[in-house]
């Protein structure tokens, strides 16, 4: 297995070639205090130190070992707890952070690709850390000033974790069934009794107090949803003078024993009557939660990406390494035995299917954190835009993403062949790890219902106008010869985008079950779509270069292959879409 390289260069590339950081930042004035082009360059470079030297090395055997159980205690796998030291130290658990409690204030552009590298590293591992920026982002937005005071700054000093307490054996994706309970005591805290499942990083040794976000319903709150409400639980009760107390009433039950992501600890969480403290208002629990919620969708998608990236320098290297048989257009290494397996077509458009999908990937992820940064930190009409462009765009980021991840874990165990399959060349890992992303922080079904039917047609179209009027204005903008390759096919795949949002819309107002039939396969041609957007700006910026490096001659090289041979892929997409949702329907549940 290759030892994972950091992909530095890219992502320099996306943040001053392609989205010029020196000119946005400034115009933000929240940003303009507190980063720069070249102190983004050396948080990069740092934490690819890390990420390569300190977390990849444990991914092989913490996935081996696992986390243990014993008695309520989970253990994490060797290795783990220094280096999570270590990654404390360092600072990053403040690198997002709220600057006014701790945090480095960072803007989600460089967050965003940190996370990648800690992904491509050991996705098990990033989830420590990432579940505690996802609950203090919560906390920072929704919770009083006691309690950021008391918590969140121990947060970001990595002192504490997070986690995010939401499902139960009953309720998933339908929370307002959910039946843990919160009674109000005459101090103003609660008593949160009640039973969670799937709690990532609920229980661990890493850290000497876990504050767990926990949503729950008071006796007399509405029915459903409108009936939720969010409470901060800490292990440990914390006292007046900051010190920590007593433990709380919370207790890990049991971990899961997964198919993957084995040193995640993923806990069955009991609270017996534990003391809560309220976060934001009664009985809109919800909607603070989907802060942490949203942030965690398109961190989930970066895992995506960070699974790609390592499939693909994986099966690069083995590529490159194995020979077997000719090239069908004659010998290419006469003084070998055979030649390597990059002669071979079928190898060659799985390498590139895997290259161009990370890339572009990295890319669009990188700009949809653009865009959450403008409607952040910006003002008038571009926050607003950029706001509804996060909104739209979050589902792509979870689902696209992590689609595309998965095809490429399987493509580089394909590459392995037989060695694919073996557990000691580490692929099959990368298949086992990042197949949860596409299930977890709300199935990539849930996530294409959330795109066509809450934002598309939820908006009537508008939040669409917003992304295609976009990249229309670019089109209209982009002249050069050079770029008509790209251009008009991305003037074509947008057309047909707009005209197939509109013919589903039209048929979903005569029958709804249009959109749920309709809602994967248009995510998946929304997110080609976006992608071509993405990767036909990169091909400007690189001709700009062409003559300066090979980089550049390559990014120009694989965007023509995005556009020839994976950008079609919306073709037949679409007529499953037109074929309607009659021939799902037809066939009564008897029958099948």
């Amino acid at each position: 297995m290759a030892d994972y390289q950091a992909p530095l260069k890219d992502m320099s590339f996306l943040l001053h070639d392609v989205f010029d950081v020196s000119t946005l930042w400034p115009s933000l004035p929240h940003l303009a205090d507190h980063v720069d082009p070249e102190t983004a360059d050396a948080i990069l470079q740092e934490c690819a130190k890390i990420a390569e030297q300190e977390i990849a090395p444990l991914s092989r055997n913490g996935d081996e070992t696992g986390v243990s159980f014993n008695n309520g205690v989970v253990t994490t796998a060797p290795g783990y707890k220094e280096a999570f030291q270590t990654y404390v130290e360092g600072g990053w658990t403040a690198l997002g952070g709220d600057v006014e409690y701790g945090g480095m204030g960072m803007p989600k552009m460089i967050t965003a690709l940190h996370e990648e590298m800690l992904c491509g590293a050991d996705i098990s591992f990033s989830l420590y850390p990432g579940l505690t920026a996802g609950a203090g982002l919560s906390i920072a937005k929704h919770a009083t000033e006691e309690l950021k005071e008391r918590y969140l700054t121990r947060m970001y000093s990595g002192e504490w974790t997070g986690s995010m307490c939401l499902t139960e054996s009953h309720a998933g994706t339908d929370l307002g069934m959910i039946r843990t309970k919160a009674i109000p005591q005459e101090d103003g805290s609660y008593k949160v009794t009640g039973e969670k499942i799937f709690i990532t990083a609920g229980e661990h040794d890493l850290a000497e107090n876990i504050v767990h976000l926990v949503l729950a319903k008071l006796p007399d709150a509405p029915a459903g949803p409108r009936g939720i409400s969010l409470f901060l639980v800490p292990k440990i009760l914390v006292n007046e003078d900051e010190t920590l107390g007593e433990p709380n009433n919370v207790k890990c039950g049991s971990i899961e024993h997964k198919m993957g992501i084995h040193a995640s600890a993923t806990c069955v969480m009991n609270f017996d009557g534990a003391t809560g403290y309220l976060v934001g208002e009664l009985n809109k629990g919800l909607a603070c939660m989907f802060t942490m919620m949203n942030f965690e969708r398109i961190g989930v998608g970066i895992q995506g990406i960070g699974a790609g990236v390592r499939s693909y320098q994986n099966a690069l290297e083995y590529a490159k390494d194995r020979l077997q048989s000719r090239g069908l257009s004659g010998v290419k290494s006469p003084e070998k035995p055979a030649d390597s397996i990059m002669v071979h077509g079928d190898v060659r458009r799985m390498l590139l299917n895997m290259k161009a999908s990370n890339e572009g990937s990295r890319a669009l992820s990188t700009y949809i954190s653009m865009k959450l940064d403008i409607a952040t930190y910006g003002e008038g009409e571009e926050k607003t835009k950029a706001d509804a462009l996060v909104a739209l765009m979050t589902p792509i980021a979870k689902a696209f993403f992590t689609d595309l991840g998965f095809e490429s874990a399987v493509a580089g165990q394909q590459v392995f062949g037989g060695h694919g399959f073996i557990r000691e060349w580490g692929q099959e890992q990368l298949v086992r790890d990042c197949r949860i992303a596409q299930i977890y922080e709300g199935t990539n079904g849930i996530q294409a219902m959330d795109l066509l039917a809450r934002k598309v047609a939820g908006s009537k179209g508008e939040l669409f106008s917003v992304f295609a009027d976009e990249v229309k204005a670019y089109i209209a903008e982009t002249t050069a010869q050079n770029m008509q390759e790209f251009i008009a096919p991305l003037s074509t795949a947008l057309a047909d985008l707009e005209a197939l949002t509109q013919e589903v819309l039209v048929k979903a107002a005569a029958n709804p079950e249009e959109l749920g039939t309709a809602a994967n396969d248009y995510l998946h041609v929304f997110g080609y779509t976006a992608m071509a957007y993405i990767w036909a700006i990169m091909a400007e910026k690189s001709f700009a270069k062409a003559d300066q490096d090979e980089f550049y001659v390559s990014k120009i090289k694989t965007a023509r292959y995005f556009f020839k041979r994976m950008l079609p892929r919306t073709q037949s997409l679409i007529l499953a879409i037109q074929a309607g949702s009659d021939v799902l329907f037809d066939i009564e549940d008897e029958l099948f």
